[in-house]
């Protein structure tokens, strides 16, 4: 047997979670895990995959049935669950139609439309767009139907019934047991589940009515969108089968570094550097933000470490109105070298500061000691 870990486990859930608590917890992990947010992390890796196969089967209704009454044995070809049976005759696991003992027990697979694969793929975009929005093209090779054939599979664009199937686009197989008589039905192999045969392949497509193509596609950044973050296009991943429907896009973007701004939430923060005598008489100066530069009024007798807001500068809310704000953070430079006539000055400075401080007068200097 496998060494696999316990799927509830792996996900952190208890055995009587929800579907919605086994989603919302395998969403965090696969967050944490995911390759693009730990590149060329093998341990990463491997967690991505482990948790999303624990998804696989506890967020299906009836894999988790059958992994909470055999485990993982259900899913081995070897073990006691969906793969064999072996000391029953060799029939069929829990996916297949028996009639045991002349009683319909059992379950069917889904013969119906199969929904497409999703693509995935990764943009990078500047600091500004995130904050504002962009639209960009992209070039995504999918699946797409064969223009000549117009997606049939046949160069007269006629089908015909499956001879194998009669068009059910399965097959039963009946076997005889001790048990009674088990039937296993399966994939009709000759249509691949269609129910439709072509006799005259497309050259084109070689029979299977599509082809891969290049297609260009416009996508909406929304403004506000944080690194990591993603946006689903419906329908522009991979074409369905037995007419289901297409997959969806999946883009993960990720924002490239400002060379002076840093974001937190929706808010922006800024470091700026004055010095000593624009931080004890006070000045205005100009400070970059997304909107451009600003002035900024540096009040008297400023601190080291001080921050102003500036309301409204910040980020715009995603899928929302208004905006954060931008942080401004002040640090004050104290020169390194200074001549002789600077020395007196300080001195005489320092002189006229204690004097008033003597009247319970402190001024910036008087402040910071």
């Amino acid at each position: 047997m496998s060494e696999k870990r316990d799927y509830y486990e792996v996900l952190g859930v208890s055995r009587d979670a929800s579907t919605d608590e086994i989603k919302k917890a395998y969403r965090k992990l696969a967050k944490k895990y995911h390759p693009d947010v730990n590149p060329d992390n093998k341990e990463a890796e491997a967690k991505f995959k482990e948790v999303t196969e624990a998804y696989e089967v506890l967020s299906d209704p009836e894999k988790r049935a059958q992994y909470d009454r055999f485990g993982h044995a259900a899913f081995d070809p070897n073990g006691a669950g969906a793969g064999g049976f072996e000391g029953f005759g060799g029939f069929g696991g829990l996916d297949d139609i028996f009639d045991f003992f002349g009683m319909g027990f059992g379950s069917r697979q889904s013969r119906g439309p199969v929904k497409g694969a999703d693509i995935r793929m990764q943009m990078t975009i500047t600091f500004e767009e995130a904050a504002f929005g962009t639209e960009k093209d992209v070039t995504v090779n999918k699946y797409v139907n064969c223009s000549a054939c117009e997606g049939t599979g046949s160069k007269s664009k006629s089908t015909s019934t499956c001879s194998t199937c009669g068009g059910s686009g399965e097959v039963r197989i009946k076997q005889a047991t001790p048990f009674g008589s088990f039937v296993n039905v399966r994939t009709c192999h000759k249509c691949g589940g269609t129910g439709k045969t072509v006799t005259d392949p497309c050259t084109v497509c070689s029979g299977n009515g599509k082809v891969r193509k290049n297609v260009t596609i416009k996508v909406t950044i929304p403004a506000g969108i944080d690194n990591g973050q993603a946006i689903s296009i419906s329908g522009q991943g991979e074409p369905g089968s037995r007419g289901g429907p297409p997959g969806d896009l999946i883009i993960s973007i990720r924002v490239q570094r400002h060379n002076l701004l840093r974001r937190e939430g929706f808010d922006v923060y800024l470091d700026v550097t004055i010095d000593m005598i624009q931080a004890a008489l006070g000045d205005v100066i100009v400070v970059d933000t997304l909107d451009g530069k600003v002035e900024l009024t540096i009040p008297e007798g400023t601190q080291p470490g001080v921050s102003f807001k500036l309301k409204g500068k910040g980020i715009p809310k995603l899928h929302s109105s208004g905006r954060g704000d931008q942080i401004v953070r002040v640090s004050v430079s104290i020169p390194k070298k200074l001549n002789e006539t600077q020395k007196d000055l300080l001195r005489q400075l320092q002189a006229s500061i204690s004097e008033n401080s003597s009247n319970g007068r402190k001024s910036f200097f008087g402040r910071k000691k």
